[in-house]
This record gives C-alpha cells, sequence and structure tokens, in this order.
C-alpha cells in the first residue's frame, strides 16, 4: 500500500502500522536495533520527544498517557490518538511550528516531515526488536533517504543519527535508509 501525501492519512497509515507493531509485542524488555534502548524504548523515545517540539513549536499540548514503564502499549495509543486529533483538526492547515533550527513552518509539514517520518523509521526497530514484519514502504523510505542525504551534514552533526553503516552497493532502498541513519539492516536480536 503506497502512504499518502497529505500529513493527516500518512500519519494514519505509519502511526497504524507502528501501532500493529506496539500490538505484537510479546516482551518490552527485547533488545532493539538502538544500542542502549528495549522495545519499551523505541515507544518512550516516540511517546517523549514531540511533546516539547510541539508545546514549545506551536503552543499545543498533547494528552499524556500512562507511564511506557507501566503500559507501553496504552502510552503509545494516548499519545497517537492525540497526534492525530492535532492533524485532524481543521484549523492545523493554518497553524504554524516555529523552531530555532527551522524556522517557521506549517505545523501539518512540521510533523509529517519530523514525527511521522521518525515513527516510520523507529517502526524497524521496533519490528526488528520484537521478530515482527520489518518491511517498511520503499517509496516512503526512497523520498525520506532523498532528502536526508542532501542534509547528510547537519543530521551528522545534529547527534540524532548514528554513523552511516556501509550496505551493499545494490542494496534495496530500504537497506540503503537503515545503514544511513546508523542501523545495521542485518542485526538481529541474540
Amino acid at each position: 500500500m503506497a502512504l499518502s501525501e497529505h500529513p493527516a492519512e500518512r500519519h494514519r497509515q505509519v502511526a497504524g502500522l507502528f501501532t500493529d507493531r506496539v500490538r505484537g509485542t510479546r516482551s518490552w524488555d527485547a533488545q532493539s536495533p538502538v544500542a542502549d534502548w528495549a522495545a519499551r524504548d523505541v515507544v518512550r523515545h516516540l511517546t517523549d520527544w514531540f511533546h516539547g517540539f510541539l508545546a514549545s513549536g506551536a503552543g499545543i499540548e498533547l494528552p499524556r498517557g500512562p507511564s511506557v514503564d507501566d503500559d507501553p502499549a496504552a502510552a503509545w495509543q494516548v499519545h497517537c490518538d492525540g497526534v492525530q486529533a492535532v492533524l485532524d483538526d481543521p484549523e492545523t492547515p493554518q497553524r504554524e511550528l516555529t523552531n530555532p533550527h527551522i524556522g517557521s513552518v506549517p505545523l501539518q509539514t512540521a510533523i509529517d516531515r519530523f514525527y511521522t517520518a521518525d515513527v516510520f523509521m523507529h517502526t524497524w526497530d521496533l519490528s526488528r526488536a520484537t521478530g515482527q514484519d520489518d518491511r517498511l514502504d520503499p517509496d516512503f523510505c526512497a523520498e525520506l533517504l532523498s532528502g536526508m542525504e542532501s542534509m547528510e551534514e547537519v543530521l551528522r552533526s545534529s547527534g540524532q543519527y548514528g554513523s552511516r553503516v556501509e550496505v551493499p552497493d545494490d542494496a534495496d532502498t530500504q537497506t540503503r535508509l537503515l545503514g544511513f541513519i546508523g542501523r545495521d539492516p542485518f542485526w538481529s536480536a541474540r
């Protein structure tokens, strides 16, 4: 299934896949491909950082669910529903998010570019950690990779991405994206 170009619908699709992986998780303590992160930490990352990003940049307070330590699935669902409500709000297309690093950007564009893309990439982390289907939409992989390659120096200097992992020259787009963001595409849980 191709992902929508519309931010609200794309989030619904990407977050829906992540939600499926959350529901399929049997061990929240399973090691993830991100060093020092267990499966629950993947959820923690997504439910933590975005609150401050939206609050400081757009004055939006997302609802908070239970602690990820107590109930990662419920924490994710409350968070995910809150983000979707912002995207579905008819006022959102007229709102902006302002951040010292990116300037002023339409709110739905900022959510799509920074948050939905993050959920998309971390879907692989949770899937791989928990032994679930880790295939990602190849077209969105290509779109993200193209955009990130053009600003590699900025991304690397942000500290948000690890060193590039070399992959075979004939690797598919997902493998190349994972290597670019510092993941070993061939990582498996021990």
